[in-house]
């Protein structure tokens, strides 16, 4: 099955993704990871997005392309994919449609509030990029991961400042994301207010999976 995942920021895109891996056995694509991979292999493009990502910048649409378009053709993603940060503008969701056929679109709804509660107390280890919350979900040791032990702190992008700006940025560049998707009958809701085991629940009947 072929997935895309819409949901403004702290909506648990990347938690639902993780346990629906294990549900359909296919691999969840971040564009994120996708950046960090091309990086890593030392290639043209990785390059490029590095430099755009140092500059303070988002890697424009084109480089976003090319490079999901070259990680859908990797043998892993013939029975599937989750895509999570991606399509992220009408252009990008355009080109997708040119090299693959999408099976359902998923919505994430959580209010702006929310939104605001979870990502402001979201804390991230710094070696191995875990997430924690102040309150929903701390780290054992103050600080530390529980994972590898490295330092877990607070990103700037998770200042309330910078979370407002993010709502905003995604609000805009969705809402007509959202309506694309409807209009071709792929997209579902899920509730994401819920525990992460009720959204699963919502996700499983949503899709019928």
């Amino acid at each position: 099955m072929r997935l895309i995942f819409l949901g403004p920021p702290g909506s648990g895109k990347g938690t639902l993704a993780a346990r629906v891996v294990d549900i359909l056995k296919v691999p969840h694509i971040s564009t994120g990871a996708i950046f960090r991979a091309a990086i890593a292999a030392d290639t043209f493009l990785g390059h490029r997005v590095k430099a755009i990502i140092d500059a303070g910048h988002l890697v424009n649409d084109s480089i976003t392309i090319r490079l999901v378009k070259e990680r859908l053709a990797q043998a892993d993603t013939q029975k599937g994919y989750i895509l999570d940060g991606f399509p992220r503008t009408m252009p990008q969701a355009e080109a997708l449609a040119e090299f693959s056929t999408v099976d359902k679109v998923v919505d994430l709804n959580l209010p702006d509030p929310l939104v605001l509660e979870r990502l402001s107390g979201r804390r991230v280890c710094r070696n191995c990029g875990v997430n924690y919350h102040r309150v929903f979900n701390p780290p054992k040791k103050a600080d530390t991961c529980d994972v590898c032990g490295g330092e877990v702190y607070t990103r700037d992008d998770d200042r309330e400042g910078a979370i407002r700006k993010r709502i905003e940025v995604y609000r805009e560049q969705t809402a007509p994301l959202i309506g694309y998707y409807r209009e071709k009958g792929l997209l579902v809701d899920v509730d994401a207010r819920p525990a992460v085991d009720q959204v699963v629940e919502n996700f499983r009947k949503a899709v019928g999976v």
